[in-house]
């Protein structure tokens, strides 16, 4: 029976990988270190991470047989465990299990530290939704594997995914002193301000073009997804809490970008302080929000955030539609810039990066009135193709992964 079980796992596993299209590659795929006997992927939900595996098989495998995928959320899962599937495999001589949700299994963490020092001719690489119990869990892995983070499709990745234009990936440095010349290259070969309109309202998830019509719909979907699903696979809480995140995700949606008053917040979800700032990181972690504190996020030590947002501008369209372009144009920023470089809130400005460099976010008549003489400061300005000296064209932030 259980040989039965496992051929339909298997060809479960050749049917996804059948279909798995090599046109397009994440931005982490060429980042990775796949020799590494342990690697994680963590993500937020709709990313792309599935595929990210299943990409690595089919480009790297040359007979499948020699690699297995499996979603660990598979029914199959619930009267069997992953060592019996290792066992199995190990016996076929498959040198590389890819394992999708594992966050869903039972103890996963230690479940994967005895693979990798039960079979150490099988490598690993796991991936999982939810960004939070994952981070938790590096205290059990940390000797054993290398871990690694997807983000939401930058600005360049969706030119490359629509087709229109491959664009090298820009470091920030480059990008703050040569802007002009840049821009010009990538302007004079298509109508960028149009695109970047696109990506604001459906480019951040590579699911867009599968939902059509229906993108914003799948997006609620998904979030409803990680609250009622992720969050709740991850942490001990309560029906009552997850209704209250939800609540919370609503309130800071009429009001983003919200800056907080905790206590107003806790009166209005009935709860304490602790368990709203757990709730407010939980949903930064899982991609739904992004918060931004005076001095470098820490999970470990919640302080209270200074401005709330929601995670990304497709997540503003679903949410908060009518909220304001200015909002618009800072979550873009914090959410390309944020995914690679240390952004905080400063005294004076919008936006401190990595400690250094000062920024102020907003439309064609933007001025520096409020950054005036501030040491190295940047306008980062919506609705213009190119910049001059420090005004920065927004878009071009959406160049930096």
């Amino acid at each position: 029976m259980i040989q039965d079980e496992l051929q339909s796992l298997h060809a479960k596993y050749l049917r996804k990988l059948a279909v798995t299209d090599l046109t397009f590659k994440r931005y982490l795929y060429d980042q990775i270190n796949w020799e590494v006997r342990m690697i994680g992927i963590k993500g937020a939900r709709g990313v792309g991470k599935t595929t990210l595996l299943l990409q690595r098989i089919k480009l790297a495998f040359s007979d499948p047989s020699e690699a297995f995928y499996v979603s660990l959320d598979d029914f199959w899962f619930q009267n069997h465990t992953l060592n019996e599937l290792a066992q199995w495999l190990n016996s076929r001589g498959v040198t590389c299990l890819f394992l999708d949700e594992v966050h869903k299994y039972p103890k996963w963490s230690q479940a994967l530290k005895n693979l990798y020092d039960d079979y150490p001719e099988i490598r690993i690489v796991y991936s999982g939704s939810s960004m939070l119990e994952i981070d938790h869990s590096k205290a059990d892995l940390s000797r054993r594997q290398t871990l690694y983070t997807l983000n939401v499709l930058s600005f360049r990745e969706f030119l490359a995914f629509e087709g229109v234009l491959q664009i090298p990936t820009l470091s920030l440095d480059d990008l703050l002193h040569n802007h002009v010349k840049k821009a010009m290259e990538i302007a004079s070969k298509i109508k960028v301000l149009r695109y970047f309109d696109d990506y604001l309202r459906h480019g951040c998830y590579p699911f867009y073009k599968e939902s059509g019509e229906d993108f914003l719909l799948r997006l609620d979907e998904t979030a409803q997804v990680v609250l009622e699903m992720d969050l709740p696979s991850v942490e001990e809480v309560t029906y009552t809490t997850i209704q209250k995140a939800k609540s919370l995700l609503m309130i800071i949606a009429r009001n983003v970008p919200l800056e907080p008053n905790i206590q107003t917040l806790v009166m209005e979800l009935e709860t304490t302080r602790d368990l709203c700032l757990k709730l407010l990181y939980a949903l930064d972690r899982a991609g739904l929000l992004l918060l931004l504190t005076d001095e470098p996020k820490s999970y470990k030590h919640l302080v209270k955030p200074k401005k709330i947002y929601l995670g990304n501008p497709n997540l503003m369209y679903a949410f908060a539609p009518s909220a304001e372009v200015g909002t618009m144009r800072e979550t873009f920023f914090l959410n390309q810039v944020g995914a690679i470089d240390e952004v905080v809130m400063p005294k004076h400005g919008d936006f401190k990066v990595n400690g250094k460099h000062l920024f102020e976010v907003g439309g064609s008549s933007k001025t520096f009135d409020q950054i005036a003489n501030m040491p190295d400061s940047y306008l980062a300005i919506d609705d213009v193709e190119y910049g001059y000296g420090n005004r920065i064209p927004l878009w071009m932030f959406g160049l930096l992964y």
